[in-house]
């Protein structure tokens, strides 16, 4: 399957030494339709133009509806996915046109924690195998010390010993999720997308490994780009917040920020499906009309104007600009026409 490719590259840039990780006006489009002799004739644009940073040892959180490109947007962050357009600074170090063989060498500090706990382990391996794979790959330690490195692993991600052995059908889904956490803090690594780590578990799991990962975080400095539906586990975990709408950022900013004074119509929609547990509260819900669009076929001006109860004129026809309109806060919206790009 062929990409779509646009030049836009960017030069002269110097990340920020105080974020792990620098995207600018990323893209990923995939084709959903070409010709005879295979040129693409149509894309579906997953990621269209975002930008983001992620500071060290800090958490970004991404929300925003299903099919808006999350998923695809941290995939495509770790190189699992080739770049169509747009720049990935991780580290410092400009990542979006690497070769295969030469990304091996920062595999092992940027992982990811799936969503899924029970199709993302190898049912015929042991967790001793899964875990230790990459430990061998990487060389993380000498052959004889292997085992008491993963089972060191094991016991930081709250896994018992007498678990090494066994298969993943013996397990649970939050014990199975343990063991996906464990598989990537294995080798060692500084930057981990969590894709939904908690979506498919009961709340009073979730709970236990939410908590996991911050103490993680804590004692290994790690950081975190936490993708998730749940607004209140965002919350909890984030230090600043990504909102997505049909590819796009929409809004970001502090978790304060965001959650204090949601700026884009479509934020505070979101935002207003949060049940309140106060049954005395009455909640003041955001009713959006119509459906989501196709990305493979995005409305003109701003994606989010067919929704949108505030929708003007201009909204129709020119995009607008993501632009601070707070310290740290940033929106992309025509309502704010005194922000600064």
């Amino acid at each position: 399957m062929k990409d779509v490719r646009e030049s836009s590259v960017i030069t002269d840039y110097k990340p920020d030494p105080e974020n792990i990780l620098e995207v600018r006006n990323l893209k990923k489009y995939f084709t959903v339709q070409a010709s005879f002799f295979g040129k693409p004739l149509a894309f579906l644009k997953a990621v269209d133009d975002v930008s983001l940073t992620v500071g060290r040892g800090k958490t970004m959180g991404i929300v925003g509806e299903s099919g808006c490109g999350k998923t695809t947007m941290g995939r495509t962050v770790l190189r699992l996915y080739d770049v169509t357009d747009g720049e990935i600074y991780f580290d410092g170090r400009n990542i979006s046109r690497e070769k295969r063989a030469r990304l091996r060498d920062i595999r092992k500090d940027m992982q990811i924690i799936f969503q899924d706990p029970y199709s993302s382990l190898s049912p015929r391996l042991p967790i001793s195998e899964i875990i230790a794979e990459g430990v061998r790959i990487h060389k993380i330690v000498p052959k004889n010390e292997i085992k008491d490195y993963v089972i060191g692993v094991m016991k930081k991600c709250g896994l018992p010993s007498h678990y090494y052995s066994r298969y993943p059908f013996e397990f649970s889904g939050g014990q199975r999720q343990r063991i996906c956490i464990a598989r990537a803090l294995a080798v060692q690594p500084r930057f981990v997308v969590c894709d939904e780590p908690v979506s498919a578990l009961d709340v009073s799991i979730q709970a236990q490994i939410i908590n996991l990962l911050k103490d993680l975080q804590r004692d290994l400095n790690l950081t975190y780009l936490f993708i998730s539906h749940d607004l209140s586990v965002v919350e909890h975990i984030s230090d600043t917040i990504g909102v997505m709408y049909l590819g796009s950022l929409v809004e970001s900013g502090d978790k304060s920020g965001i959650f204090g004074n949601p700026m884009h119509p479509y934020t505070q929609a979101l935002f207003s499906a949060v049940p309140i547990p106060d049954p005395k509260t009455k909640m003041k819900r955001i009713i959006l009309a119509g459906d989501i669009p196709s990305p493979v076929n995005p409305p003109s001006g701003c994606k989010f104007h067919t929704r949108c109860p505030h929708c003007t004129d201009i909204c129709k026809d020119v995009a607008p600009k993501f632009s601070e309109c707070e310290p740290g806060h940033h929106v992309a919206c025509h309502l704010y026409t005194g922000c600064r790009p």
